[in-house]
């Protein structure tokens, strides 16, 4: 008797333009966290996929997408709205990653300051930030994470489709090139 295997779960909210995206936009693969920037396994993926985007250069596109998990991590939905702020003065990228480099301080951390370091309007940040203009962006990344399945963070999609192998660069790796090997061409 064989056993049946589960379809895959799916992508809910396909990658588009809103995203934050590192690497081509039109990259043949796509590697998608959902992420909490207070969750220690978040914090642990983070130098596996920088591994990853180095190995696979520009046929990588890596999107990230807010899912704080505010239960267990009070400051998450915070750094959230810092990243998105950030991302409104193009700097989406260097706020996510010194928030992952900074976890340890995250709950004293001064957001404020580190908007500075990162060379950002100071006022412009500040001002976003308190009035949570960017909790309804936090909100819908969350959102649309839980109704692909999303339950605990890091949560991996490869290519639309739900990654649940080890968290580590050769599986991930592996995963992604065996969609690209079958992936139709188009054009």
């Amino acid at each position: 008797m064989t056993q049946k295997s589960s379809p895959p779960i799916l992508l809910v909210e396909p990658v588009s333009e809103k995203d934050h995206v590192r690497g081509p936009y039109l990259a043949p693969l796509t590697l998608l966290e959902y992420g909490d920037y207070e969750c220690p396994y978040c914090f642990r993926a983070y130098p596996i996929v920088n591994e990853i985007r180095r190995r696979l250069g520009e046929r990588l596109r890596f999107v990230f997408r807010n899912f704080p998990q505010n239960s267990v991590h009070p400051h998450a939905s915070i750094a959230a709205q810092a990243a998105e702020a950030a991302a409104a003065q193009g700097k989406f990228w260097e706020m996510h990653d010194f928030l992952y480099e900074h976890q340890a301080d995250l709950a004293s951390l001064n957001l404020s300051h580190a908007a500075l370091q990162l060379g950002m309007e100071i006022y412009r940040f500040e001002a976003d930030l308190s009035s949570e203009i960017f909790s309804h962006r936090v909100r819908k990344d969350f959102q649309t994470g839980l109704r692909g399945g999303v339950t605990a963070t890091p949560a991996f999609f490869i290519n639309d489709a739900r990654y649940t192998g080890d968290i580590a660069p050769e599986p991930i790796i592996v995963a992604l090139t065996a969609h690209e090997k079958t992936r139709p061409k188009t054009g």
